[in-house]
């Protein structure tokens, strides 16, 4: 593989990034594609190339595995489908039954 093949396969990682919906994975793909950015920028000697896939890809995996923050600052809860109790009105079961 030569150095400008691993820059276009940068380039295709990150623009297939956008296509996914949930946005952890998305920064996950980023981040990839960020760190083959690093091996590119590496392998041309371009200084600033690697600087700033570095803060990227930091950037990416950071927000992709630290805890979601509500607007407060508490951390989200995933909250479960809570089933409500069945509320029978006074009398109901005699009526159903026959008794009255």
């Amino acid at each position: 593989m030569t150095i400008s093949m691993i820059g276009w396969v940068a380039t295709c990682v990150f623009a297939v990034s956008y296509f996914f919906r949930e946005a952890s994975a998305l920064r996950k793909i980023q981040a990839v594609a960020a760190c083959l950015w690093i091996i590119y920028g590496v392998a041309i000697g371009a200084v600033p190339v690697v600087v700033a896939n570095l803060i990227v890809a930091g950037a990416a995996l950071y927000s992709s595995l630290r805890p979601r923050q509500a607007r407060n600052g508490q951390p989200t809860v995933r909250i479960q489908e809570q089933t409500l109790p069945v509320v029978v009105a006074p009398g109901a079961e005699e009526r159903e039954s026959g008794i009255a």
